[in-house]
């Protein structure tokens, strides 16, 4: 299976939760944080990077289907 990772800038606010959970998966870029790679491999870190982010500009999708996998409610 295959995610798909996606964070939306007008969103973010740069606390930099999500790199310091998951540093192979999310970077800070002037201020705002940018999946590495738009598709990875399940890692459990991607989905806590996910739930953490204090304001929910991280989502992860199945690719395929687009199943929401995180954050969920």
């Amino acid at each position: 299976m295959t995610w798909l990772v996606e964070v939306d800038g007008r969103t973010c606010i740069g606390s930099g939760i999500c790199a310091g959970a998951a540093p192979d998966h999310f970077a800070l870029v002037d201020g705002e944080s940018r999946p590495v790679r738009a598709e990875t491999g399940p890692d459990d870190r991607v989905i806590d990077a996910a739930e953490s982010c204090p304001v929910e500009a991280i989502t992860v999708r199945a690719k395929g289907t687009g199943e929401l996998l995180a954050p969920v409610e």
